[in-house]
């Protein structure tokens, strides 16, 4: 790896194209990275420090110190005091422009200064707890195992019947098998908003309101699904189920055994976009999902946005924590998404 990203076309020595290009993929791994980066740099910030201006890429927070005769820590600053003289002090309080210092060294030593005359002495320091009250002040673990549960038995489900009507629609000679499959298709121009208010109907008749199966049930087939696989067990010889046949094999064993094993490089992908859709959800649990102990992570997160007060370090705590399981199923199948797309033929 090392000797790849080290070649040149210049003989030993680098050409204008290297640095071109050099600079060009600095630039989009910077565009890319950058945003999450200083989003997860951000959930490591204290409320006080989420409210600085200018904003800090590090998690900045005021130094502190224990002074006698006060119960709590006060704050450091650097005072620039009337004979131009600085000394770090505690403030005491602030009464409008003005505030009390004390020297931490010499407690009964009390100075009165304006507020510009003073300067936060500032550290970095990672807020842990950001993630830890999570779990102990909100019922985010109920939110955690809504979402997974929605997103691993949508996501096997999808992959199920997905993968049953390609097989059939790959695999069979049927009358009219042309004119569903172009139908399958045709429903990818209709938007999700269209359909929202008779899915929403359906889901109520048949008393799925409020109920994590209601969320997962009305997006287990998609024609996307359906023709990625179909796409890709083309592929498949025909030779090898007519031997399995010849076998006295049935046609759940053939499908079982034989389809779905050749098939992982699609399966995988499809299992990618559809963790992805499940896990990103917002439309479909917000019109099905109303009580609190139901909400999956997307209406947890819109939950905490206030009219007046919304606290931002657990927000952005509980957005990275969110990012988390996407980017780990991606991590680990992301090599059998070229294979599965170039075998399945989409462009």
């Amino acid at each position: 790896m090392l000797q790849f990203l080290t070649r040149t076309r210049g003989r030993g020595r680098l050409h204008w194209t290297d640095v071109l290009s050099y600079v060009y993929l600095a630039l989009g791994l910077f565009t890319l990275f950058a945003p999450v980066i200083w989003l997860v740099m951000s959930s490591f910030k204290t409320e006080a420090a989420m409210a600085q201006f200018p904003p800090t890429f590090l998690p900045y927070t005021q130094k502190t110190v224990q002074v006698a005769g006060h119960e709590k820590p006060l704050p450091l600053f650097t005072v620039t005091l009337d004979d131009g003289s600085r000394k770090e002090m505690a403030q005491i309080n602030r009464i409008g422009v003005m505030a009390n210092m004390v020297d931490p060294a010499a407690p009964q030593e009390r100075v009165r200064v304006n507020i510009k005359q003073r300067e936060p002495i500032n550290e970095v320091r990672f807020a842990w707890n950001n993630y830890g009250d999570l779990f102990q002040k909100f019922t985010f673990g109920t939110y955690l195992w809504n979402s997974v549960f929605i997103t691993v038995v949508a996501t096997l489900l999808t992959l199920l019947f997905n993968s049953m009507a390609a097989f059939a629609l790959s695999k069979y000679r049927f009358k009219g098998q042309k004119a569903v499959f172009l139908l399958i298709i045709a429903t990818l121009m209709i938007p999700p908003t269209i359909i929202l208010v008779p899915v929403f109907l359906v889901i109520n008749e048949v008393g799925l309101l409020n109920n994590l199966w209601g969320v997962i049930l009305p997006a287990v087939a998609t024609p996307t699904g359906v023709f990625l696989l179909r796409q890709y067990m083309l592929t498949i010889p025909d030779e090898l189920l007519e031997a399995a046949r010849m076998d006295h094999a049935s046609e759940w064993r053939i499908y079982w055994r034989i389809v779905l094993p050749l098939s992982a490089p699609a399966l995988a992908v499809l299992a990618i976009f559809s963790v992805m859709w499940r896990w990103n959800d917002f439309l479909l649990p917000l019109i099905v999902l109303s009580k609190n102990e139901f909400f999956t992570l997307q209406l947890a997160l819109n939950s905490f946005q206030g009219e007046l007060n919304t606290q931002w370090h657990y927000l952005l705590a509980m957005t990275v924590i969110t990012l988390l399981p996407v980017t780990v199923v991606f991590a680990f199948l992301q090599r059998h998404i070229t294979t599965g797309i170039a075998s399945a033929g989409v462009k």
